[in-house]
């Protein structure tokens, strides 16, 4: 197995747990549901650990059939099962950006209790205004919201539609790597309004999808919705692109990173330090994200994966994959089950 430039990571544990924290898991078998998608509820128990997004993706599509509703419970009213493909099938016939999103937003506004948007232009920007019902909501309720939104708008024309920033009503998650990562660096927590900004320009760009590109798009999501438009500006994301390009993954010195995105060594350690992260925190977490890789998409050895992450032997590799997740690689091992997860 050749690990592609364009990997797709991992997401952290707290996600998932966020993942299903409305959920009524009392009418479900979640065990046997997680490990149906090849997630071990052994990963469940440490803070530390991280998901594999393409078994995140299959625990999405798990959880909307058994609930009948693709935004995990979140709202008064599901959003049921088919829903999200029949928006963007309907939308592929708008003119431009801004009609598109328009549509986007009225249909969501006609299917949500609790979530009401609208779109405003002002002095060259462009906002989405986010009207909760009551309290506000999670951050996880807000990120699942706009990725839907902001997935759909950056393949209905092609290309990443840049956010400058979000503000929301919440307090801040205990981590929110995973949002900046995302969307974009600057979010603003307990703020007086939900909104999120970006230029007014792209508005006007033509819609340039159609149906023979639509069931691709929708044969691939919700996995599109969760790394297909992340953030590229991030610093922690270039130097990621970078290690990987280079193909050495740890040799290259902070230094030489530095030297191709043509700034100085400390500015990159500052930008990073703004993202929460160190160049060897990085690091690890690069390696982590290929070994759960090779653990949950491959058919690898343990002695291969740890030769193949330039590990001395195994059992450093073992040391090494518990300290940086909390549980043992066998953890990640999970044999499918072939049933479908039931409702009790």
């Amino acid at each position: 197995m050749k690990l592609a430039v364009e990997s797709k990571g991992t997401i952290s544990v707290a996600l998932l747990h966020e993942a299903l924290l409305q959920i009524d898991q009392s009418k479900l078998d979640m065990q046997h549901i997680l490990r149906s998608v090849g997630i071990s509820p052994e990963i469940l128990n440490s803070t530390k650990a991280r998901i594999a997004v393409s078994n995140y993706a299959a625990l999405w599509i798990a959880l909307a059939d058994q609930l009948n509703d693709e935004f995990f419970a979140m709202d008064r009213h599901p959003l049921r099962r088919g829903t999200f493909q029949l928006l963007s099938r309907f939308v592929i016939h708008a003119q431009n950006l801004q009609q598109a999103l328009q549509q986007i937003l009225q249909f969501f506004n006609a299917v949500f209790d609790d979530l009401k948007s609208e779109l405003c232009i002002e002095n060259e920007m462009a906002y989405i205004i986010m009207h909760d019902h009551d309290q506000p909501k999670r951050m996880f309720h807000y990120a699942t919201y706009l990725m839907l939104i902001h997935g759909l708008i950056c393949w209905l024309t092609g290309q990443r539609i840049p956010l400058n920033q979000i503000h929301v009503r919440c307090p801040a998650p205990i981590d929110d790597q995973d949002y900046r990562v995302r969307f974009c660096e600057k979010i603003h927590y307990l703020s007086n309004e939900n909104s999120v900004q970006f230029d007014a320009s792209y508005l006007s760009i033509l819609i340039k999808q159609d149906q023979s590109t639509w069931y691709q798009f929708i044969k691939n999501t919700p996995q599109n919705l969760l790394v297909r438009f992340k953030n590229p500006h991030a610093s922690s994301a270039i130097v990621r692109k970078i290690l990987l390009e280079n193909g050495h993954l740890y040799w290259l010195e902070l230094h030489e990173i530095a030297k191709q995105m043509h700034i100085s060594e400390i500015t990159l350690q500052r930008r990073l330090k703004s993202e929460g992260l160190n160049y060897q925190q990085l690091k690890n977490e690069l390696r982590c994200d290929i070994a759960i890789e090779y653990l949950t998409q491959s058919n690898y050895s343990i002695a291969e994966i740890s030769q193949k992450l330039h590990f001395n032997d195994s059992s450093a590799f073992y040391r090494a994959f518990k300290k940086w997740t909390g549980v043992n690689p066998s953890a990640y091992r999970v044999d499918h089950e072939n049933d479908e997860p039931v409702i009790i």
